[in-house]
């Protein structure tokens, strides 16, 4: 089956390390200490566990401004607002869950700089639901000066694009740059734990050709989680959605190329099959007798009368790659994303073997052969002009 999928929907290699414009150098790394995996440390559910923790003193008084609302019900929104209101009791229990969250996603942070793969890293994009807010970006600042502070220098940034569209968005770079030059559009899909979300992701290669200015025309949500539905029925819903898109696209004119980018969790075989990781999703999708790609191949074997073709990686992978053009100032780069776990992959920047700085290179190279050629036919012309004389 593995040679069989390969030679289906392949334009290039799952789960590689080596893409377009980056090398992967790491992902979905499992570290660990005495207290279980250290990315549960800086996860979301552990920024609402430390949440809670800070509500219990204020909770015994009877005087706990959120009231009898569970921790992990509270908005992202609401918690926002209460950082800025005028309640200084309920402000300060989310200042201080923002500090306290910030010393743990330092504490992580360091760990993951300190190993091999992570060596030289010099920013972190910090991505997933998380930094869709205010509490969000200030634990990522706070975090920055945490390790400032340690001598430890290193840039941690908030993902540019909205975390939503950002996984949609960095599946443009699983593909071959070719597909922009003929085509507008691709289709995406980004799968969690909870949500599977689908998209056209337009490019606007011809105003950016670093894919800069790409962006997401239309997308469709399913909260799988509350439907709890078979694995063949996720496919199955997963196929109508993109089978829907595809007509959008074209009902607007859009020139959609015969590619499918996939963000997913877990390790990506070069098959397509899942190695591990995958565990939050409906059914087994670890199993050796299933192929994501594969399914959406035999579903979708044709966009726009050419083959369909999938290409399939990490999905923490896939939104560290919609950074990639804002990260050409740095050599070495990585991201974490703060969701229902710590998702992280670590980036080294590819150098364009057909960019402008070879180009220069090369018009340097034929600029010093001229100037060689010069100036040996302006000895020979000196020579011939002594031979000359003599004679």
């Amino acid at each position: 089956m593995a040679d069989d999928t390969l030679s289906t929907t392949g334009i290039a290699q799952h789960g590689g390390a080596r893409l377009p414009s980056v090398d992967i150098d790491s992902f979905n790394i499992e570290l660990k200490d005495d207290e279980g995996f250290i990315g549960d440390r800086a996860s979301k559910g552990a920024f609402r566990k430390i949440f809670d923790r800070w509500r219990k003193p204020l909770r015994k008084s009877g005087e706990d401004p959120f009231g009898d609302e569970p921790s992990d019900e509270i908005s992202k929104k609401k918690l926002d607002e209460m950082l800025v209101g005028d309640d200084t009791e309920a402000s300060a229990v989310v200042h201080s869950a923002i500090e306290e969250f910030a010393q743990e996603l330092a504490y992580v942070t360091r760990r993951f700089l300190k190993t091999k793969a992570w060596a030289g890293t010099e920013r972190i994009v910090v991505g997933g639901g998380f930094r869709e807010s205010r509490l969000g970006e200030l634990a990522i600042a706070r975090t920055e000066i945490i390790l400032t502070s340690e001598d430890i220098e290193i840039d941690m940034v908030p993902i540019r694009f909205h975390p939503d569209d950002a996984g949609l968005i960095g599946t443009l770079h699983l593909a071959p740059s070719w597909i922009f030059e003929a085509h507008d559009s691709i289709l995406a899909v980004d799968i969690g734990g909870t949500n599977i979300r689908c998209g056209v992701v337009e490019t606007r290669w011809k105003k950016a050709p670093d894919l800069s200015k790409a962006e997401v025309w239309k997308s469709e949500l399913w909260r799988h989680a509350d439907d709890e539905p078979t694995r063949e029925g996720a496919v199955k819903r997963l196929v109508k959605m993109l089978k829907d898109l595809i007509g959008a696209a074209e009902a607007e004119g859009l020139k959609l190329a015969p590619f499918i980018g996939i963000s997913c969790p877990g390790v990506i075989n070069a098959d397509g099959s899942i190695a591990k990781g995958a565990q939050n999703l409906p059914g087994n999708w670890e199993s050796s007798k299933f192929n994501l790609p594969a399914s959406l191949v035999e579903a979708i074997p044709e966009i726009g009368g050419h083959d369909t073709a999938i290409v399939m990686h990490n999905d923490g992978v896939a939104q560290g790659l919609a950074e990639v053009p804002f990260m050409q100032d740095v050599a070495h780069w990585g991201v974490l994303t703060i969701g229902t776990g710590l998702g992280n992959a670590r980036f080294t920047n590819r150098k364009k073997d057909n960019g402008k700085d070879e180009k220069k290179a090369k018009g340097d190279d034929e600029s010093e052969k001229s100037e060689k050629k010069t100036k040996k036919a302006k000895e020979k012309a000196k020579e011939n002009a002594k031979e000359n004389a003599k004679a």
